[in-house]
């Protein structure tokens, strides 16, 4: 007969995991009651860089940063500016046949239709005027042939010099008038970020900086497509 007696653990629907000498189980017994209960979840503090994560009472809430105002005047001022671009390539199909031109404005229209429907819906979940108030727009420091303005959008001499244009003109024209449009909306997110408090809306915080990412992007392709047809007309 075994000199040492050896007793199961098991759990309660009956499985046994294994087996422990008698004179440990003690020992085991206090390790599984420091166990934490299932049925109570722990909220935990994550630490600083170095520092060790802490352990808040299980009835700690977490309270989100209240809403800045600079949020919603940001959400309002993008449709603005997007509307814009929308208009811009709503000219392309009567104005140019490049292919490359086309197919570039069919995406920023498609994206930027989209976006504005959600700019919408964020800024009427927030019970948020759509349109920005006449005493935002005034004071704003523009000239005041542009206090309707967002930063990079086109003036209405600009916007008429390019329903005006036609073919390689236009195309011209309508690329560099986009890379300025893209650069206001890439002033308009730093504007945001650099307000205290401001974005960090989640929602709000994504779609800004999905904004920034992909309007980087396209002012990359159209510097090429500008520098492409400069090429071009010098052959």
């Amino acid at each position: 007969m075994d000199i040492v007696c050896r007793t199961r653990l098991s759990l309660i629907w009956g499985i046994t995991l294994f087996t422990v000498p008698a004179f440990l189980v003690p020992f085991s017994s206090a390790l599984f009651a420091q166990q934490p209960d299932p049925a109570k979840p722990s909220v935990v503090q994550p630490g600083a860089p170095g520092e060790p994560t802490k352990a808040l009472p299980p009835y700690t809430k977490a309270t989100l940063p209240p809403r800045s105002h600079a949020d919603a005047t940001f959400m309002q001022g993008m449709i603005m500016h997007h509307s814009q671009a929308v208009e811009m390539t709503a000219l392309i199909d009567s104005h140019t046949q490049n292919k490359e031109l086309r197919a570039l404005g069919a995406r920023i229209s498609s994206s930027q239709t989209d976006e504005i429907k959600f700019m919408k819906r964020w800024l009427a979940a927030r019970g948020e005027s759509i349109s920005m108030p006449m005493t935002e727009m005034s004071g704003m420091e523009m000239p005041h042939e542009m206090t309707h303005l967002m930063p990079g959008m086109l003036t209405s001499a600009q916007m008429q010099a390019l329903r005006q244009a036609k073919d390689a003109d236009f195309d011209r024209l309508f690329l560099a008038g986009m890379i300025q449009h893209h650069s206001g909306a890439l002033a308009m997110v730093k504007d945001l970020f650099d307000t205290a408090g401001a974005g960090q809306d989640a929602e709000l915080f994504d779609f800004a900086t999905d904004v920034d990412s992909g309007q980087r992007a396209e002012i990359r392709i159209m510097q090429g497509m500008l520098q492409k047809k400069s090429e071009e007309e010098k052959q």
